[in-house]
Parts: C-alpha cells; sequence; structure tokens
C-alpha cells in the first residue's frame, strides 16, 4: 500500500525525490497544497477504488494518516 501511496504522491509532485518519502512523512514537509493535496486524494480514490469523504481527507497530514485510514475501510497492501 506504501508503494502505490508512495507512486502517486511522486506522480502528483515530479520534483519530490522519492527517496526521501517515507510512511511517516507529513505533508507539509513535502509543500503540498491544497490543490496538489485533492488531486492526490483524488488518485489515491482511483487506485483504491473507494471514496473518501472530504471530512476525512481534510484530516490527513502525513501519508501514515492515509494508509491508517484505509486499513480501518478495510484496503490492505
Amino acid at each position: 500500500m506504501f508503494k502505490k501511496i508512495k507512486a502517486i504522491i511522486v506522480e502528483q509532485l515530479s520534483v519530490i525525490d522519492p527517496s526521501e518519502i517515507k510512511a511517516e512523512t507529513a505533508f507539509d514537509s513535502m509543500d503540498i497544497d491544497s490543490i496538489d493535496a485533492v488531486e492526490i486524494i483524488m488518485a489515491i480514490e482511483d487506485e483504491f477504488e473507494i471514496e473518501i469523504p472530504d471530512e476525512v481527507a481534510e484530516q490527513f497530514t502525513s501519508i501514515a494518516d492515509i494508509m491508517n485510514y484505509l486499513n480501518t475501510v478495510g484496503i490492505e497492501g
């Protein structure tokens, strides 16, 4: 799951060095703005074939938050 999310983030933010992205990496350390965040969430929804409610997505501050949410809704990987 982490590898898929990391790949999505790297694709959306082409200037990010993939080796610096870890599960605990915070979004603010990657200079993700609100437009980037929406695009990343939409790509994750497409990849995992789910819909993440806006009020949930707004609470994500790190990759680990996304992974934890996906685990709670039954997505494993």
